[in-house]
């Protein structure tokens, strides 16, 4: 158990939510609202960092963000390609190390060329882990953790009764990055939306009225204020 006092979480989650109903407040295409978010994420990497947070891990297109309208994912896919194409420079200068999580077989060759050059270079970085969760589903990650297991089990090289908590990790996208601390979710949404699902089982959650574009550092540090009031409980204890 952790005793109430202020504390920096390690693991920093967030599900970005708002983008659209923030550009559309201002008449502006849902697009520019995905454009704006890009902009805030950046600045909130490097906020977080700051602070002391190790991983930051943010939600940027789900497995159900395919049945949007087309011209809104192809928005979202080129921004995306965008992103891992330019911010290798800045990465670079701030030591970040930046890993994509999520089913990259649905993506296209040239995202997934980004990908392996931006995780490549910035695999030396020791600074701030930055996971980006692209095609990322929470039930299609534990699944396909599964079936690897039940190729094992059919290969022969693992028995069933030994199948533990520990193996279905290993198959995760985040195998060897600690369970995240906190969870933010913006935009007045309260609840988690197929978000690391096996991940979050004793994640702490904060809730906040304010859309994704308008999050600013002082944002960040009341979520982080909020979590560090907070006693942790395990196994039903409390301190």
């Amino acid at each position: 158990m952790e005793e109430k006092k202020d504390r920096i979480p390690a693991h920093v989650a967030i599900i970005m939510d708002g983008n659209g109903r923030w550009a559309k407040k201002r008449g502006l295409p849902r697009s520019m609202g995905h454009v704006q978010g890009a902009r805030v994420v950046e600045k909130i990497l490097k906020d977080a960092s700051d602070m002391g947070i190790r991983y930051f891990t943010v939600y940027a297109f789900s497995t159900e963000n395919w049945s949007r309208p087309a011209s809104e994912v192809a928005a979202l896919m080129n921004l995306l390609l965008t992103y891992m194409k330019t911010s290798i420079p800045n990465c670079m200068k701030n030591n970040v190390r930046v890993r994509i999580i999520g089913d990259k077989s649905k993506l296209s060759p040239e995202m997934n060329r980004a990908i392996r050059e931006l995780e490549d270079t910035t695999a030396g970085n020791t600074g701030i882990l930055f996971q980006i969760a692209v095609n990322y589903g929470g039930r299609d990650e534990i699944v396909r953790s599964v079936r690897r297991l039940a190729q094992q089990v059919k290969d022969g090289t693992v028995a069933p009764e030994d199948i533990d908590d520990s193996m279905i990790e290993a198959g995760l996208d985040t195998s060897g990055v600690p369970d995240p601390d906190l969870l933010i979710r913006t935009c007045g949404e309260e609840r988690i939306s197929n978000f690391l699902l096996w991940q979050g089982a004793y994640t702490e959650l904060y809730f906040t009225d304010v859309a994704w574009p308008d999050f600013t550092k002082e944002e960040l540090q009341k979520a982080v204020d909020a979590y560090g009031g907070r006693i942790r409980r395990y196994g039903g204890l409390k301190q």
